[in-house]
């Protein structure tokens, strides 16, 4: 299982989608999920409203040329019409190994013809995912319940899409009979690299899954 730091490996006074949090994962070897916004014609990396004090995303995107970085980055668009600065910025800084996601069906449609690696989403809620034949992956989510099973992960594999779930812990639910079941499938189809798990519990997850 490769394991996505949601917003950075943060606690003990270190803040989710800081500067530190997100390199500290880098530090330990995990991908990160963050948060992408645009403010005073920069993106900045921020969940909610930005501001001036929100650290601009070329400074981690220079981190992370300058270390050398091949970490899974998947980059959630919560504002419109960041393609273009966002696409010269990858391209600056030779990042290849990211994904685009949550933004706007309108928007998405631009980041696909612009050539961005985008994956859609599946839950509960999205039974459909938008266009699935465009998309490189999926974002898995599960809000409310567990509905994420072995035909569903075997049938996107199958379709050649990349597969991220978000661990349950992201929406305050017990994760232990979930993380159970992916190990199971993990072990039985041999998929210990071809399978994200994006999640708060970022050590724990490291040890259930990957530990001796």
């Amino acid at each position: 299982m490769t394991i996505i730091a949601h917003r950075g490996l943060w606690g003990g006074g270190v803040k989710k989608n800081s500067l530190t949090a997100l390199t500290k994962a880098f530090e330990f070897g995990f991908g990160i999920e963050t948060d992408l916004r645009d403010f005073d014609s920069k993106i900045v990396i921020s969940h909610d409203m930005a501001s001036k004090k929100c650290e601009s995303i070329e400074t981690l995107f220079a981190y992370y040329k300058e270390h050398q970085l091949n970490l899974n980055l998947a980059l959630n668009i919560k504002s419109d019409g960041l393609q273009d600065e966002l696409l010269k910025l990858l391209q600056k800084y030779e990042i290849v190994n990211y994904f685009v996601f949550d933004m706007s069906i309108p928007d998405a449609l631009s980041y696909l013809n612009k050539g961005f690696n985008t994956f859609t989403r599946l839950s509960e809620y999205e039974k459909q995912p938008c266009f699935y034949e465009k998309a490189c992956g999926l974002w898995l989510d599960e809000f409310q319940e567990h509905w994420i099973d072995e035909k569903t992960i075997l049938t996107h594999l199958k379709a050649n899409k990349k597969i991220c779930i978000v661990c349950p812990c992201l929406h305050k639910r017990p994760y232990l009979k979930e993380w159970n079941t992916y190990k199971t499938l993990i072990n039985k189809h041999n998929l210990k690299n071809k399978i994200m798990l994006c999640t708060d519990e970022v050590l724990k997850a490291k040890e259930f899954f990957n530990g001796n």
